[in-house]
């Protein structure tokens, strides 16, 4: 069976407030902002871009006293963490800089473009002794907390195969960038099904993939995914439209299909010979606001003296980006 990590549950106030930098004020940082402010102790202090004009507008949408115009101006101020929402193509690189300046870090998935660059990062970030984290939020919402335990607790048996269908229409130029840009499907949405596929049957042995692109960039991706003792998943993502997120895991004793959608989960229905046993998230958070979980886990861990997630590690993002290597180099135009 493969068993899921499991940690006491994290409240979204229980944590020491930390200082936050916020490198690169995108759209998913503002959602970023928005709900931590709303939901946790943690301090928003300040926020970098290119841009000054850009920082400044942040700073005054959200209220954060410190606007910088310059990466490395954020990770020498006084912020215990610097979060990397910048495109995918810098976040190794504004990593780095944090990192080399003694701070903690959440970078954005995907934690690098390459698993050459994934391992760099981690390598730097065990060396310097900080926490890194990749911000696959979605493993830290209160349904896949409660489904890892229920895995490991021997809920669906042995888990032998899992499916999840992810993708939305694109309506970011940037994802028609080539992924060595940080652009297309497999980097963007694919990597959340991909994640899935690694959380419920293990990290894979063998990929297979089927990738159509248009210039060079990924725009749809099947994937076949062989974990040890024959466990299997299978990954379909697109970026041409909505799909319905569906989302499951099939053992030898029953099966775990996650309400409404793999990223956006209410809960998750278990299903085998005892009968059916549904489980509901009432937390209230619902959404985007969901990105608080990971803000509070940061600074639990960092509060623990953690310098890696113990349930989405950096071995596990380096295998993820392993896996996502393997795909793109299977695009066909």
């Amino acid at each position: 069976m493969t068993a899921q990590p499991c940690v006491p549950d994290i409240g979204l106030r229980d944590a020491p407030a930390l200082r936050w930098g916020v490198a690169g004020p995108g759209g998913i940082a503002a959602d970023f902002v928005s709900t931590v402010q709303r939901h946790t102790d943690q301090q928003v202090a300040a926020v970098a871009s290119r841009s000054a004009a850009r920082a400044q507008e942040f700073g005054a949408r959200f209220d954060v006293p410190a606007t910088y115009d310059s990466y490395d101006a954020l990770v020498d101020s006084d912020v215990d963490v610097v979060y990397v929402a910048s495109v995918n193509a810098t976040h190794v690189d504004i990593a780095l800089r944090a990192v080399a300046a003694g701070k903690h870090v959440l970078v954005e998935k995907p934690l690098a473009t390459s698993a050459a660059d994934a391992r760099r990062l981690a390598d730097a970030a065990r060396s310097a002794g900080v926490l890194v984290m990749e911000a696959l939020w979605t493993r830290y919402v209160p349904t896949y907390v409660e489904l890892a335990r229920q895995l490991a607790a021997g809920a669906v048996g042995d888990p032998r195969v899992a499916s999840v269908t992810v993708g939305w229409r694109a309506h970011d130029g940037r994802l028609w960038d080539p992924p060595e840009q940080g652009g297309g499907v497999t980097l963007d949405m694919g990597v959340y099904g991909l994640w899935f596929a690694q959380f419920a049957v293990g990290r894979p042995v063998h990929v297979s993939a089927s990738v159509q692109a248009v210039d060079g960039v990924d725009t749809s991706a099947v994937v076949a995914l062989a974990a040890a003792d024959g466990r299997l998943a299978s990954v379909a993502t697109t970026l041409w439209n909505d799909t319905s997120g569906h989302a499951e895991i099939i053992g030898t004793e029953g099966t775990a299909v996650v309400t409404d959608h793999v990223v956006f989960p209410s809960g998750f229905c278990v299903s085998g010979p005892s009968g059916r046993h549904e489980w509901r998230d009432e937390s209230g958070l619902s959404g985007r606001d969901g990105l608080a979980w990971q803000a509070a886990a940061l600074a639990a861990y960092v509060a623990e003296g953690r310098t890696d997630s113990p349930v989405h590690s950096l071995a596990d993002s380096v295998a993820l980006a392993e896996t996502m290597d393997l795909v793109l180099r299977a695009r066909t135009p």
